[in-house]
This record gives structure tokens, C-alpha cells and sequence, in this order.
């Protein structure tokens, strides 16, 4: 007998959930305080998610970026290193015809003297 009085005093969830009366439920709604945390907490999670996620992208495009600019530098740097050679610039010199000539003595300090 007490194994019929307990499945008389279960409702069918199924049948409750279905026709909404579950909501009016006590023991449901006692809970609700409890699910609307577990609601903010999610919201947060996904924000949270989303967040990171962007902030992924934006440093991986940046990164790209750097290594752009990089190989551009280093090009760039061993293109001004190889014209800045003094064989190089001697050659710039005379095809521009500005009538310069090489020193032939090294340069020297001139020092004046105060009266």
C-alpha cells in the first residue's frame, strides 16, 4: 500500500512540464532565485567567451602585421646597408656627374687656436 500512496502522490513531470503547471509549483518556484543566478552566470560566461575570442583575432591580425612590417625593416635596412657601401656610393657619385673625387689622404683633425 505505501508503494501505491507514493506513485499517487508523484505528479507526472512530463504531463506538468508540458501543460505549464509546473511553473505554478511550489518546489519550482522556490528555485527561481537559484535559476535566474545560474541564467546571469551564463551570460556572463558567454560574454566572457566572446570577449576573448575578439581579443584573439585583434592580437593575431596585429601579430600578422608586425611580421609584415618586419621583413619590410629588414629589407629595407639591407637595401640602404648595400647602397650606403663606399664602392656604391663612388659609382652613384659618377654616374650623377657631380665632379667629386675620392681623397687620396686621410682626413685629419684641424684644430684652431684661441688668442
Amino acid at each position: 500500500m505505501t508503494e501505491v500512496k507514493k506513485n499517487n502522490k508523484k505528479k507526472p513531470v512530463v504531463k506538468s512540464f508540458l501543460g505549464g503547471t509546473i511553473l505554478t509549483d511550489e518546489r519550482f518556484t522556490r528555485q527561481l532565485p537559484f535559476i535566474g543566478l545560474l541564467v546571469f552566470f551564463a551570460m556572463i560566461l558567454i560574454s566572457n567567451r566572446n570577449w576573448s575570442e575578439r581579443t584573439i583575432r585583434q592580437i593575431e591580425a596585429v601579430q600578422e602585421n608586425l611580421n609584415e612590417l618586419r621583413s619590410e625593416s629588414i629589407t629595407l635596412s639591407a637595401r640602404l646597408m648595400d647602397a650606403s657601401r663606399p664602392s656604391e656610393v663612388v659609382e652613384k657619385v659618377l654616374e650623377a656627374g657631380l665632379g667629386l673625387e675620392e681623397p687620396v689622404r686621410p682626413a685629419h683633425k684641424i684644430v684652431v687656436k684661441k688668442k
